[in-house]
């Protein structure tokens, strides 16, 4: 029996299974089509913000950068941009198409390619949620700053002082680690050490899931009015970073080390493994968001285009917030670095002035000016005569004071608060960037909302008929399940969540969905009824990008992925308070199974949906066998009786014939 393609406007409801017929035997499976009062955009503007504000997110603004500069800068760029061409655009596009097409939720998408399927939607709601979890823990901490934020001089410019004496865990760090560690968090020393729960953070995590809440309270209908300026505002906030941070000293070294091209990297699997990861996560594939999202467009909407156009403006978005990063962190690690020289040239005088020293050691630049002596000066007589002459001199590095803080959540709350700090006005500066993190984590928070509320209401009437009841429950839900990150150790809490909750279980997410369209619906039939949809037909490439290079780009991705976390023991980065400063720990074995645990309940869905769809075809097939040998004619050529010989009898005397 030939599948059916996908449903056009013209289909009513109960329109047959297109999956069916290949997974399910012969029997045909009913699917209710779009509900006729489903929501729909106003315009293509909020459309597109929608799509741009879920997809444009913080880790544009703090992943992008650090692995751009960690990764030999242009090469990584090129790396990215040829991902994203091969990989990310073919598989963006395959989820908008999907979700034009069949106009549901990312369950009621793959159970109408297949019933066999529907678990991938499900598997997509879970992720959803585990990553709405401690996404808007994040939240809370950007209101924590925002609020701290409205006061001079800002609570991290300087340590704090007790009784005449400064706080000796913030003077063996910086002020503004001692701040995000201590005053915010409260941390303990590992992910072992509960301790009792931040009242300021649980506070700042119920009024982040109030604005979601809020947000979301009428669908889509009022997200898309805040997204109107949670998505444009980051962009306004970026240009007015990068105009002031152009004007700062440093700024160009820093974006020069930004963009100084490393080629040996492209010979590093990891870069490849960590580009791909951020092509997958940078345009939020397997979140189901984008099917719910371009379900509520009409049929005729130029996906195609719109992938295209996202793609590119998210890209544009990363290496904007990458110039502002690094300009910013140019002007810090300058100040730093002209601060290490300072505090060198006092050294090398009060040795110059305590004890003979060889002449010929001694620096040709005007060392009684401590201020007055360049960077560049300084690092040539350093390494030519530095590890020559007596006493504790240091290399003062820039690109080394670069590193410092970069990665993750240390890049905003410790890197960026620091440079602020120094900038003429910071109060000013400071809530400009907390509440651009706030609305750029709002906007990616209604679509990974929509990504869990979508498909659950157009799978359940029940639930649909009650979507705001919903909406304030899992609200309700995530903040309870949400107060497990504001304990002490909850930032450890945070890190696994975002390293493990995700990544394998999307990746093996898309995986699924590609493979279900590419080979069990049809890479062919697939692109027409794109045709159907567009009016015409998509390049053949896709066929073959679909069927094979994003298949096993993926596979070799989960299967690399996978590799790295057996060869090396998972870790997590700690703060100790004795050191004053970060390190490295590895994760406990309760930790990795909660890890192991997360893996697989994310994944559960799939295998699960799939034996109760084969389970309920079987007893469907028994019941159907059952009854057609109840109503059969038994043929015998003796003269036995059996029960049907009357009623095969009187069937033939009144000329009737029974199959």
């Amino acid at each position: 029996m030939e599948k059916q393609p996908l449903p056009t406007d013209d289909d009513h409801t109960g329109a047959p299974d297109s999956g069916t017929a290949g997974f399910a035997g012969d029997e045909m499976q009913e699917v209710p089509s779009e509900p006729a009062s489903r929501a729909g955009w106003n315009s293509k503007v909020e459309y597109f913000l929608a799509q741009v504000g879920f997809s444009v997110g913080l880790g544009n603004v703090w992943r992008f950068p650090y692995l751009c500069h960690q990764n030999g800068g242009g090469s990584f760029l090129l790396l990215y941009v040829l991902l994203m061409l091969i990989m990310g655009l073919p598989l963006f596009f395959l989820e908008l198409a999907a979700g034009q097409a069949i106009r549901q939720g990312s369950i009621g998408v793959w159970k109408f390619i297949s019933p066999r399927l529907a678990g991938i939607g499900y598997s997509s709601c879970v992720v959803c949620f585990f990553v709405a979890l401690y996404y808007n823990v994040i939240l809370a901490w950007s209101l924590f700053y925002l609020g701290k934020s409205f006061q001079y001089p800002l609570p991290w410019e300087h340590c704090p002082v007790e009784g005449n004496v400064t706080v000796p865990e913030c003077k063996k760090s910086s002020p503004t680690s001692y701040f995000w560690y201590r005053k915010a968090l409260d941390i303990t020393d590992s992910i072992d050490e509960t301790g009792s729960f931040n009242p300021y953070i649980v506070g700042c995590l119920l009024a982040a899931w109030t604005l979601v809440c809020l947000g979301m309270f009428k669908g889509i209908k009022t997200s898309v009015k805040v997204m109107y300026f949670s998505s444009i505002f980051p962009y306004v906030v970026l240009f007015c970073f990068l105009v002031r941070g152009l004007m700062l000293d440093g700024a160009l070294e820093g974006i020069g080390f930004m963009f100084y091209p490393k080629l040996e990297i492209w010979a590093d699997v990891q870069v490849w493994r960590q580009a791909a990861t951020q092509v997958f996560f940078a345009l939020g594939l397997g979140f189901g968001s984008i099917i719910a999202y371009s379900s509520y467009n009409p049929k005729n909407n130029n996906c195609h285009r719109d992938a295209f156009t996202v793609a590119t403006i998210n890209f544009l978005t990363s290496v904007l917030a990458t110039l502002v990063v690094f300009a910013v962190l140019g002007f810090r690690a300058k100040n730093k670095a002209v601060e290490c020289v300072v505090s060198n040239i006092k050294e090398l005088s009060e040795q110059f002035l305590s004890g003979p020293v060889e002449i010929n050691l001694m620096p040709s630049f005007n060392y009684s000016d401590p201020s007055a002596v360049a960077l560049e000066d300084y690092r040539a007589w350093f390494k030519l005569h530095g590890d020559q002459f007596p006493g504790n001199l240091t290399d003062c590095d820039l690109e080394k004071e670069m590193q410092q803080g970069v990665e993750g959540t240390g890049l905003a709350f410790i890197a960026f608060t620091e440079a602020i700090s120094l900038l003429p006005g910071s109060p000013f500066w400071s809530a400009l960037f907390f509440l651009m993190l706030l609305n750029l984590g709002l906007s990616t928070m209604f679509g990974t909302m929509e990504g869990i509320l979508a498909p659950l209401t157009d799978r359940f009437k029940t639930l649909a008929n009650n979507k705001t009841k919903l909406t304030i429950f899992t609200c309700i839900i995530g903040f309870v399940i949400g107060l497990l990150f504001t304990q002490r150790c909850g930032n450890y809490f945070v890190m696994m969540f975002d390293d493990y909750s995700a990544t394998l279980p999307l990746i093996i997410v898309v995986v699924f969905e590609t493979f279900s369209v590419s080979w069990l619906y049809g890479a062919d039939r697939f692109l027409d009824d794109i045709e159907g949809m567009l009016g015409w037909r998509p390049h053949v490439i896709y066929k073959y990008l679909w069927k094979y290079v994003c298949l096993l780009a993926m596979l070799g991705l989960l299967g690399a992925t996978t590799i790295h976390m057996f060869i090396k023991r998972p870790t997590y980065m700690a703060w100790n308070q004795e050191k004053g400063s970060e390190e490295y720990l590895e994760y406990p074995d309760w930790a990795l199974a909660v890890m192991a645990l997360l893996i697989i309940f994310a994944v559960m869905p799939v295998p699960i949906a799939l034996i109760h769809a084969v389970l309920m075809d079987w007893t469907r097939q028994r019941a159907r066998d059952s009854e057609a040998g109840r109503y059969s004619i038994v043929s015998t050529s003796d003269k036995c009786e059996t029960p049907m010989t009357d009623m095969s009898d009187l069937d033939r005397s009144n000329g009737t014939a029974a199959s």
